[in-house]
């Protein structure tokens, strides 16, 4: 049974930077085909912001391209995914949330990853930029 933990959320003035991490307490995630991260606002849905898939591609919203990467570590049986920020607006205040899933429609070229696409998810970390 997998479980997602996030850390790195935070305060941070625009223009500044932050690291998110999500690290698999238990469970193999070898298999794990799609892993992103969502973020939530007050007011609004729940929205798709990374996607990656397990043969590298990428999807990026178009909100935080050339400002946010994800990356993956992935050694033995642990899995830390992070999500690097850079350039943060206000509007990037919301909580985020890292999910995973073994099928593949989460991180399907050119289509943007919807919640229900992932059946593992963290618990989320607070960030706000003001």
């Amino acid at each position: 049974h997998v479980q997602l933990v996030e850390s790195g959320g935070g305060l941070v003035q625009a223009g500044g930077s932050l690291r998110l991490s999500c690290g698999s307490s238990s469970g193999h995630t070898g298999r794990m085909y799609c892993m992103a991260w969502f973020r939530l606002a007050p007011g609004k849905e729940r929205e798709g912001v990374v996607a990656l898939a397990s043969d590298g591609s990428t999807w990026y919203a178009d909100s935080v391209k050339g400002r946010f990467t994800i990356s993956l570590d992935n050694t033995k049986n642990t899995l830390y995914l992070y999500l690097q920020m850079n350039a943060l607006k206000p509007e990037d205040t919301a909580m985020y949330y890292c999910a995973a899933d073994y099928a593949p429609i989460g991180c399907r070229v050119g289509r943007t990853p919807q919640p229900d696409d992932y059946n593992i998810w963290g618990q989320g970390t607070q960030v706000t930029v003001s």
